[in-house]
C-alpha cells in the first residue's frame, strides 16, 4: 500500500474479504437455531460465533481461486476497449500468484 501500487492494493484487500468469508461460520452451525426466544442469548456479543481458522492449504485454495477469477475475467474482455482493465486483472492475478509463490514484494 505504501509503495502505492494500485493492482497490489486492489488484489490483496479482495483476497483478505474472501479470506474473511472463508472463515465465517455457516448460519446453521451457530448453535441459534431452535433456540427459544426466553432462552435466547442477550447482550452484547451474545449472537457471536467463533470463526473457523483455515489452514495454509485452505487459505491457498482461496488466493489461487481469486487469482483464477481475475485471469477468467481478463479473457473475457477480448474488446479493445476493455485491454486497460484486462491488463489490470491481470496484474492482480500475479500480485496474488507470486505471493503463493513466496515471491510477495511486501
Amino acid at each position: 500500500m505504501r509503495a502505492r501500487d494500485k493492482a497490489a492494493v486492489s488484489a490483496l484487500r479482495s483476497a483478505l474479504a474472501a479470506l474473511d468469508n472463508a472463515e465465517a461460520v455457516p448460519v446453521g452451525e451457530a448453535g441459534l437455531r431452535g433456540v427459544a426466544l426466553e432462552h435466547a442469548p442477550v447482550g452484547a456479543g451474545a449472537t457471536e460465533a467463533v470463526r473457523r481458522e483455515l489452514s495454509e492449504e485452505e487459505v491457498a485454495v482461496v488466493v489461487r481461486a481469486e487469482a483464477e477469477e481475475r485471469l477468467v475475467a481478463a479473457e473475457q474482455l477480448a474488446a479493445p476497449a476493455h485491454a486497460e482493465r484486462a491488463a489490470r486483472l491481470r496484474a492482480e492475478a500475479d500480485v496474488l500468484l507470486r505471493l503463493l509463490d513466496g515471491r510477495g514484494d511486501g
